[in-house]
């Protein structure tokens, strides 16, 4: 068999996470993202790490399977079997820090269109960001396979706000799309982000604006940025067929492919393809 280009292997083991404040819109940019790299020869798996579990909506995932799935976090009998202790079990219980995850992804992620498959991963319900139970435990542990040794394509829609970069869960990917709109709380939440991710030492953070409604909020982004130091690497315009999507209970990508917003999400995947992982 003729051995893959490097530079075509390199191509179909992106690692893509994508953060930012609450309301950014950063899931319908990860659905959107996994659904283009499908559709351009990536065999894509998209992860769902938002407690909001908004990803399958913004895919496209039939209902009647969404309404079945249940997050790996939220499946006790699962976190038993791979960590040796159920959930709520007594404070001081020995588990394992190095559960069998590599069978998981082809038990419990769901097809979706374009052949994305999707990966609830859920969240732990209690303690904080340095919790370590099982289901943590359980997490940790396969975030880092399909990170790190899977043969996927990954697109993470990561929590909102900078819970899950405390924790060290995006460490090792390619590329963190800082998500952010024209506001102050938004810039104020991707500058943290940044601060973090250069803790992380993620090789590369791209800073998009989403639901940019005129040259000014793109000026004011672009200052806000530029006075750290920072580029505005993308921008993405308002779209109020997005609107009509959420309300019409269809992916954006669905509803309205040429709008403005979809073809500037596409814009952003040959960023994306242009970056050469570490």
């Amino acid at each position: 068999m003729d051995e893959i280009p490097e530079a075509e292997e390199k191509r179909h083991l992106m690692k893509i996470a994508v953060a930012g404040k609450g309301g950014v819109g950063k899931t319908t940019i990860a659905g959107t993202l996994s659904r283009l790299l499908a559709r351009d020869s990536h065999q894509v798996l998209a992860i769902d790490a938002d407690p909001a579990k908004n990803l399958a909506y913004a895919i496209g995932v039939p209902p009647e399977i969404r309404q079945k799935m249940v997050p790996i976090a939220d499946n006790d009998d699962l976190v038993q079997e791979r960590t040796g202790v159920r959930p709520g079990e007594g404070l001081g219980a020995v588990f394992s820090l190095t559960p069998k995850v590599d069978d998981l992804v082809e038990r419990f992620a769901v097809r979706g269109p374009d052949g994305v498959s999707l990966l609830v991963m859920g969240t732990v319900r209690s303690g904080g960001s340095g919790c370590m139970c099982p289901a943590s435990s359980l997490l940790r542990a396969l975030l880092r396979y399909v990170i790190l040794r899977s043969n996927y394509t990954v697109v993470m829609d990561m929590e909102a706000g900078l819970e899950h970069l405390g924790r060290g869960t995006v460490k090792g990917v390619d590329a963190l799309i800082n998500t952010l709109e024209p506001s102050s709380r938004a810039v104020d939440v991707s500058l943290k982000i940044m601060e973090l991710s250069k803790d992380l030492q993620l090789p590369k953070v791209l800073f998009v604006a989403n639901k940019v409604t005129s040259p000014e909020d793109e000026r004011f982004l672009t200052t806000a940025l530029g006075s750290r130091g920072i580029q505005l690497a993308h921008s993405i315009p308002f779209d109020e067929t997005l609107q009509d999507a959420d309300r019409s209970k269809i992916a954006p990508i669905d509803f309205s492919p040429s709008s403005r917003a979809i073809q500037s999400i596409a814009q952003l995947r040959g960023t994306l393809e242009s970056i050469h992982p570490v």
